[in-house]
């Protein structure tokens, strides 16, 4: 017990080295996602490279990048890239980035993804609200293990896992700026194949608009330590059986830099409200 805690606390000590802003917020980016950085103003960049023991991620898309910046002179900071278990094999090496930035003194997180809707009515190039999700990760819970009392209680309450206020104010933000905001549910698959069109049809009966291969592990960790979340997932593509096409990375990459204005608009102004 502890040891997670000693783990995260070293590492966030290696980064103050590098960068000591204060931050209360994070957000983290998925897959082809990584141009809200842009947005930001007087940034500091690390490589997780240069961070030792901070998990890097393999996949192309994903820069692997801790990016300290401002919106309107308020600090935040952006995980550019995320490692995911298929990687590893680890959901607490996964969800290690998270412990360190509550570390760093985060007590509230934006994830972003990739996904494929799930849901008929929803299309590539969409946007949606995660109001809850689903973990089909068939991998288990990071929080399994000795629980460490440093970051949360033993059972923690999900009930409310992405936080009303925060969901809000992306709601709120995405109206004024007219870009259409799905909202639905969130299913996360361990990968890293694409799920099948059985899978898929099999997570519509559960109630899932859309499907990726990262996220809830991330925010069972976060919520173990009372963070606030809010998730936005970038509709990429249409899930197994109900695209036309066969499914790839390729497309996935593409398709988010179709709607990289829209999603940096959104994060940019709901991001700049929250701080």
């Amino acid at each position: 017990m502890g040891q997670l805690y000693d783990v995260a606390k070293e590492i966030a000590d290696r980064i103050r080295a590098k960068c000591d802003r204060k931050v209360d917020l994070c957000v983290v980016l998925g897959s082809g996602l990584g141009a809200f950085v842009d947005a930001l103003d007087n940034q500091v960049v690390i490589p997780y490279a240069e961070i030792e023991g901070f998990p890097t991620s393999s996949v192309h898309g994903h820069a692997g990048n801790l990016v300290f910046g401002q919106l309107n002179g308020k600090d935040l900071v952006v995980m550019q890239g995320r490692v995911h278990f298929y990687e590893c094999g680890d959901l607490k090496r996964v969800t290690l980035p998270v412990r360190i930035l509550y570390c760093l003194g985060c007590r509230r997180m934006i994830v972003t993804n990739a996904a494929g809707a799930a849901n008929p009515a929803f299309n590539a190039g969409e946007l949606m609200l995660i109001t809850d999700h689903l973990n089909m990760m068939m991998a288990g819970s990071p929080l399994i293990g000795l629980n460490e009392d440093k970051f949360g209680e033993r059972f923690p309450d999900m009930s409310e896992a992405y936080n009303h206020e925060m969901s809000d104010i992306l709601r709120q933000t995405a109206k004024s700026l007219g870009i259409l905001l799905r909202e639905g549910v969130y299913c996360a698959s361990h990968g890293p194949e694409y799920e099948t069109p059985a899978e898929v049809r099999l997570f519509q009966k559960l109630g899932a608009d859309a499907v990726g291969m990262s996220t809830v592990p991330e925010v069972v960790v976060a919520n173990h330590m009372c963070m606030k979340v809010a998730g936005i997932s970038c509709l990429t593509n249409k899930a197994a059986g109900l695209s036309e096409t066969k499914l790839s990375h390729a497309e996935v990459m593409e398709c988010g830099r179709k709607v990289a204005k829209d999603f940096v608009n959104l994060l940019r102004e709901g991001v700049a409200k929250m701080l």
